[in-house]
């Protein structure tokens, strides 16, 4: 499969990823100046979301949105916004995500969601201890604002984090997409789910590496627009089909 190509906003200097096989990526990339951490936010049809995601990022902090195939104009208003644009024509949240990950240039990469459910300047809490050497993953834990997570969605995270917790050993509550970790490392974990399990498998795979996984707390506020995953009953069922999957095939 062949790498994703950016598209930088007119007048920036920001170097371009290569249409290369996704198995040649190598950890080694060329920084941006002044870009401490990139973040990743797979995107389909979140135009009304992003100006106010886009414009609170925080300094140092990259906007990497991953365009799957949005039909809104999602992916020029990203680029209007400054953000480092990148087009994935196969759908599903890991394939956005990844494509994200292989384009990002900073030795660190978070992950966000682009529906405006979190707070960009909660970005560097879960970054921070990546940065800092003091965990090789960082987990963003939710704490919800009413109405911002449907019951079925969280219940089904909490019996995932259980299963997790009960296979793995490691203190965890929330299997959320708001994540840090370094990209050589996330590259070297040879990741290949490219639907709703990516971050289970980002998980399940850091832990059998034997990587310190730590959470923080982070806001989770009610999402702009409709959801296409855990948001609704079909997509968290297509979600547990998928994680399950996963618990199969790979061991921590």
């Amino acid at each position: 499969m062949n790498e994703p190509a950016p598209v930088e906003p007119a007048g920036t200097a920001a170097p371009q990823a290569t249409a290369a096989p996704e198995a040649a990526a190598t950890p080694e990339a060329t920084a941006v100046p002044g870009v401490a951490v990139d973040v990743v936010l797979p995107c389909l049809d979140e135009v009304a979301a992003l100006p106010g995601l886009l414009t609170r990022m925080p300094p140092g902090y990259r906007a990497v949105v991953v365009d799957n195939g949005s039909t809104d104009g999602s992916a020029e208003v990203a680029l209007a916004h400054g953000a480092l644009v990148v087009r994935e024509a196969r759908r599903g949240y890991g394939a956005a995500a990844h494509a994200g990950l292989l384009a990002a240039t900073a030795d660190v990469v978070a992950f966000c969601d682009a529906d405006g459910s979190f707070d960009p300047a909660d970005i560097p809490r879960v970054a921070r201890p990546v940065l800092a050497g003091e965990a090789e993953l960082v987990l963003g834990r939710r704490r919800p604002e009413r109405g911002a997570w449907p019951s079925h969605a969280r219940l089904a995270n909490a019996v995932l984090a259980a299963e997790l917790r009960r296979r793995t050993g490691r203190t965890v509550h929330d299997l959320g997409p708001m994540r840090a970790a370094r990209r050589g490392a996330l590259l070297e974990l040879g990741l290949g789910d490219r639907r709703s399990g990516y971050p289970l498998e980002v998980f399940l795979r850091a832990a059998a590496a034997g990587w310190r996984i730590a959470e923080v707390d982070v806001d989770y506020r009610p999402r702009i627009g409709r959801s296409k995953v855990t948001g609704t009953v079909r997509g968290t069922a297509t979600a547990v089909r998928d994680m399950s999957r996963l618990l199969r095939e790979v061991h921590a």
